[in-house]
């Protein structure tokens, strides 16, 4: 075989690895024969508070309605306990729930679920009460900003010691593509990345992207370099990103399972720290770079990602624009104060018991996403939808309300923990047109 087609072959294989990291990682749902849709009765999903809202709920099997069908439903506010429960035949194809109302600003969801064939279908719709209007319940720590620039000093005392590997596998015509290793937050801790950089003699914008939460291994944003844009994606664990997969599913179950806990009764020994820190320590090697234009850095990503993009923004006075899908890590809080709180869910019923004391909501102060968000300065475009389970819309509220920088939201109702590809594109265009055009 042609060594250019062995290169070639190696590549789109290690795309469609990627790829499918990418979907698990937002959790895009799977298609099924039977699709059970559920959807309030205003086209928008929102609602003023002591509104009333209905809710039709249909069971769709070749996008025919099925009649005869029963369905279980509950209605109540997101990932609280139901206020109404209920199990009905669909007669004519469509059901419909009035859900009542809610007299604050939140978010009433209904789900329902069918069994066809012996096999359970579940759909849900969440209908939104003057979200605008959410307030935050997580407090803000007095020393927050003190706390965390005395951490940037600390870091910035420690070498980066950036070492780039060249992937030659990996590189295409117009892009080089390096595995680095960087020191972190203290004298041997390691952060690991791929770069990606336009071969082309110039200078170029920077973009950093940071991960959604689990572990896992990194290709690189070579389409993006491609467009003449430094790309750096980064893992958080201080672990190599480019190892076989079955390494990472040994970490996930094992010695980093659960890693979001670790150490949250000290707000000096939290997990996140390093991962905060690392963020920064990123965007110290991306802006060291001989290629990089010394203006136009940008920070993008998910979940997890979602809410580094905004820590990372907030600390960092470097970065220009930020990109945000479904932000994690948000008004964690909420759990104590009778509402869903963002993930980890760290308060919610199952964690009460191990995580409800004074030093760990203490800790959860200084790195939930709502207090670096009060401190943005720059522009950014976030989307989310209201059916997320995962980070709850509420939680997400709570801290793109508090927002005070440019920003724009682009709200997609019905998704999930999950996005559309008219929202990647939307946000990948956004920011690679501030960065290549600004």
């Amino acid at each position: 075989m042609p060594a250019q087609i062995s290169i070639t072959i190696r590549r789109i294989a290690l795309l469609l690895i990627f790829s499918a990291f990418i979907a698990r990682s937002q959790g895009q749902p799977a298609r099924q024969m039977i699709k059970v849709v559920v959807a309030p009765d205003h086209t928008n999903w929102i609602y003023k508070p002591g509104e009333k809202v209905k809710f039709t709920i249909t069971v769709l099997q070749n996008g025919n309605a099925l009649k005869n069908t029963v369905v279980k439903y509950e209605v109540g506010p997101e990932k609280m306990e139901a206020i109404k429960k209920d199990s009905l035949t669909i007669t004519n194809g469509t059901l419909n729930i009035d859900g009542g109302t809610m007299k604050t600003s939140g978010f009433l969801r209904c789900i329902a679920t069918a069994m066809v064939n012996g096999k359970s279908y579940r759909g849900l719709a969440t209908a939104a009460f003057n979200p605008l209007q959410i307030t935050p319940t997580v407090e803000n720590p007095s020393d927050f900003s003190a706390y965390w620039n005395n951490a940037k000093a600390e870091l910035a005392a420690i070498p980066v010691d950036a070492r780039m590997t060249l992937l030659p596998e990996r590189c295409t015509e117009n892009v080089n593509v390096y595995h680095v290793n960087l020191q972190n937050y203290k004298a041997g801790a390691r952060l690991y990345g791929i770069l990606c950089v336009p071969k082309k003699e110039g200078k170029y914008p920077a973009l950093l992207q940071v991960p959604g939460a689990g572990v896992r291994p990194y290709a690189g944003d070579i389409a993006n370099a491609e467009k003449g844009v430094i790309t750096f994606q980064i893992g958080i664990h201080g672990v190599p990103v480019n190892m076989d997969v079955s390494v990472y599913n040994s970490l996930a179950t094992g010695a980093l399972a659960g890693y979001w806990n670790y150490n949250l009764d000290d707000k000096d020994r939290y997990y996140y720290k390093r991962v905060y820190l690392g963020c920064v320590r990123a965007n110290d090697f991306l802006t060291s770079l001989p290629q990089y234009d010394g203006e136009h850095l940008a920070v993008i990503g998910g979940s997890q990602g979602g809410a580094l993009s905004i820590v990372t923004a907030a600390l960092d006075p470097r970065v220009k624009f930020l990109a945000v899908f479904y932000p994690a890590l948000s008004d964690v809080t909420g759990y104590l104060k009778g509402r869903a709180g963002g993930w980890p869910h760290l308060f919610a019923q199952n964690n009460l018991a191990f995580n409800n004391t004074r030093e760990k909501i203490n800790t959860a102060g200084y790195y939930d996403v709502v207090n670096f968000a009060r401190q943005l300065k720059v522009p950014g475009i976030y989307t989310l939808g209201f059916n997320d389970e995962t980070c709850p819309p509420t939680s997400m509220f709570a801290a793109y309300n508090v927002i005070g920088a440019p920003k724009e939201l682009f709200i997609v109702p019905e998704t999930g923990h999950w996005t559309f590809p008219e929202q990647r594109e939307k946000l990948n265009e956004w920011i690679i047109g501030k960065l290549v055009m600004e």
